[in-house]
């Protein structure tokens, strides 16, 4: 069993985290199927929106931190996140997505980049990259600001509150809130409405709206870079060593 299932429901790709034994916590495996997944449905023009599921009570919990140990000590690269979080920042096709449970680090700036977001009530956010001696990254530091605000975004990415769905839904970043027997349904129903309206009209009015994605390109490059250089600080070093202690304890 794949850690991501890709199917397709009509014209909707459905990209869905499926390691619910570890939070769906994303590997750089997982990270290479998904940016293949969304650079693959920009070019099939049977695909018209792309759709991201999790598991019952749980989104993801962000980054397998097995995988940051490895690059935070030199023993292996992380090209496979960068290659995600580009996809994400320039998919030709709309992202839906529907959060049941914990959107964690990179499960929260995800969302960031999606076109429609859908919450059940038991849904929360949160990213503790300050706390572990790291800098925002997938572009939040200048999406979040024009998306929330920037209280409301240095609470989400700096303070690293965690919010709830009903929060995420005053703040902007969740188009509704929908119970958890029904969120896929409202979300895989407002992805197959975007995919059956004309395509070229949908793809010019998108970008419209959502502008010049190279300003978001060139900060994906900035914040990367930071944050590789953070996750081979002592500070980040000694954070983790924390965090996996009390995991353990």
């Amino acid at each position: 069993m794949s850690d991501i299932e890709l199917s397709r429901a009509g014209r909707v790709q459905i990209i869905r985290f499926n390691r619910p034994e570890k939070k769906n916590a994303i590997t750089r495996a997982m990270y290479q199927v998904m940016a293949d997944a969304i650079n693959g449905a920009g070019t099939d023009e049977d695909i018209g929106a792309v759709l991201l599921l999790g598991q019952p009570e749980v989104f993801t919990s962000g980054n397998d931190l097995k995988d940051f140990m490895a690059v935070a000590t030199g023993a292996e690269h992380g090209e496979e996140v960068g290659h995600y979080l580009l996809a994400i920042a320039t998919s030709r096709k709309p992202l839906v997505a529907a959060v049941d449970g914990l959107a964690v680090g990179v499960g929260c700036t995800t969302l960031l980049h999606c076109d429609l977001v859908y919450a059940s009530p038991r849904a929360w956010l949160q990213t503790p990259f300050v706390d572990l001696g790291l800098v925002p990254e997938a572009a939040s530091s200048l999406l979040g600001p024009r998306l929330l605000g920037y209280q409301r975004a240095f609470e989400l990415l700096v303070l690293g509150e965690r919010w709830t769905a009903e929060q995420a839904l005053q703040a902007g970043l969740v188009n509704a809130i929908v119970e958890p027997q029904d969120l896929e349904a409202q979300a895989l129903q407002m992805a197959n409405r975007l995919a059956e309206k004309p395509p070229e009209a949908l793809a010019l009015s998108r970008g419209l709206l959502r502008g010049d994605r190279n300003d978001a390109v060139e900060r994906l490059a900035q914040e990367g870079e930071l944050f590789k250089q953070r996750l081979k600080s002592d500070e980040a070093r000694n954070a983790f060593m924390a965090f996996m202690q009390k995991k353990s304890g």
